[in-house]
């Protein structure tokens, strides 16, 4: 899939605000101070992969009915995504915590 200028600078943009998040995270500099406290150097190499899919604006409009129908946070990808990590959304948020 050939990709036109305005997508390629908008995947130069997301990976630039990705590093720019890892790199102010507070969680992150903390945990990179208690290993040179340890006496080690901290190295940190991430690798983010980009993926695009092509979306026809008839899928694009039955994505959003779907959503607001469920009335929840995560699209079909977005829980395809979790499904492929093991991770299951419940809808039963009145549970019991264990």
């Amino acid at each position: 899939m050939a990709l036109n200028q305005k997508v390629k600078n908008l995947i130069q943009k997301l990976g630039e605000a990705i590093h720019e998040t890892v790199s102010e995270s507070e969680d992150i500099a903390v945990v990179v101070k208690n290993i040179r406290e340890q006496g080690f150097d901290v190295l940190l190499m991430l690798e983010a992969t980009i993926g695009l899919n092509e979306v026809d604006a008839s899928q694009e409009e039955s994505e959003e009915i779907a959503e607001e129908e469920s009335n929840g946070p995560f699209t079909s990808s977005d829980l395809s995504f979790l499904k492929s990590l093991r991770i299951s959304i419940t809808e039963n948020e009145d549970s019991p915590e264990a």
